[in-house]
């Protein structure tokens, strides 16, 4: 046997060891490239989770304007101070795919919130929302700033989109605005929302709440929605209180039909340029088609936005003959059905209180 073929096995057993060694540094390489990422991806983790400030704060109102692209967003969120890594964010949300997701509006953001929270609400459009209350009663006027100061929409343009007639009649209305077919409630809508929207959706409650039994009732009575919405806005404006509205509506039912002014202060007060909260006899002479003093029968139109118990007064009034009606301390209404038991009662509740007579 030569040498070299004595060295044989030698040689191969040496290859075997260096192939041990090569698998082994493998295996550490790979455990460190490991070890690296999952500490890379810890340190990512924890600083999607890390808020620009520990303390909470006032919200600021962010806007995704339309066509930002995800790193305008970034840069954007970190000059408002919201979030403190513009280009880890911008990887983390392309690592989860949201880059061409990202909602376009306004939203209520904080330092305290973590990137990962604002991440999820450009995402899934979770946009700032605002809520407004139209009470009972409230006309154009009041619910135009209603609307405005919620931050939905400047008043004057409010008010001008309101009283346009062919916005109006696209919506319902038999005038030339919108008075009385704004359903009073609460309603909340996304901030940015078109004036022409939130309008579209109150007039759409109101169509709602005066559904198909209350035109069916209302034609049973030979009045038209118009003129429902209309004596149901007068009742409205006339007493707060539920149980009385189907005796005042008694009384205008009663008025019409004996072909008697309404005599409504209410109607009055919505005609005059300007009022300070007093009605004066002075007042009562104001020349227009909403004074129901001068001209009988119903005003052209609603005065105020009129709610459903009212509507449903104007539709089933009281079995009663009452005519009148004046105020009491008490915030109730003393009804007569005589002009002389009338006078009595303005005279006992009014005068001796140095109320006009109204």
């Amino acid at each position: 046997m030569s040498e070299d073929d004595a060295a044989a096995p030698a040689r191969l057993g040496s290859g075997r060891n260096s192939g041990r060694k090569v698998l082994l540094w493998g295996l550490i390489a790979a455990a460190l490239v490991g070890a690296v990422a999952a500490a890379g991806f810890r340190y990512l983790e924890q600083e999607f989770d890390r808020p620009a400030s520990g303390q909470k704060g006032e919200t600021t109102l962010f806007r995704v304007k339309p066509g930002m692209g995800l790193w305008q967003v970034a840069q954007a969120l970190a000059l408002k101070g919201l979030i403190l890594r513009p280009g880890l964010f911008r990887l983390q949300v392309q690592i989860r795919g949201g880059g061409s997701r990202i909602h376009a509006g306004f939203y209520d953001f904080s330092p305290a919130m973590p990137p990962r929270s604002i991440y999820r609400h450009i995402t899934e459009g979770r946009v700032a929302q605002r809520s407004f209350t139209v009470p009972e009663g409230f006309n154009l006027r009041e619910i135009a700033a209603a609307i405005e100061k919620a931050g939905l929409g400047g008043r004057k343009e409010i008010l001008s989109l309101a009283k346009n007639a062919d916005f109006a009649s696209s919506l319902g209305a038999k005038t030339a605005s919108l008075e009385g077919y704004l359903f009073p409630d609460t309603y909340r809508f996304p901030l940015g929302t078109a004036p022409r929207r939130i309008l579209a959706n109150m007039a759409g409650t109101m169509k709602r709440k005066f559904g198909p039994a209350l035109r069916q009732r209302a034609a049973e009575r030979g009045l038209t929605v118009h003129q429902v919405l209309t004596l149901a806005s007068v009742i409205e404006k006339e007493t707060s209180v539920n149980a009385e509205r189907p005796l005042v509506a008694a009384v205008f039912t009663n008025r019409l039909r004996k072909n008697m002014r309404l005599q409504s202060d209410p109607t009055v007060i919505y005609a005059l340029p300007h009022f300070d909260g007093n009605i004066r006899r002075r007042d009562l002479s104001y020349d227009s088609p909403y004074n129901t003093y001068r001209y009988k029968g119903l005003p052209p139109g609603p005065i105020a936005s009129p709610g459903l118990a009212s509507i449903r007064a104007a539709l089933h009034p009281a079995e009663s003959d009452f005519l009148y009606f004046v105020a009491t301390r008490k915030g109730t209404h003393k009804f007569s059905r005589t002009y002389r038991e009338h006078r009595q009662a303005v005279i006992r509740y009014q005068i001796r209180k140095g109320k006009v007579d109204r």
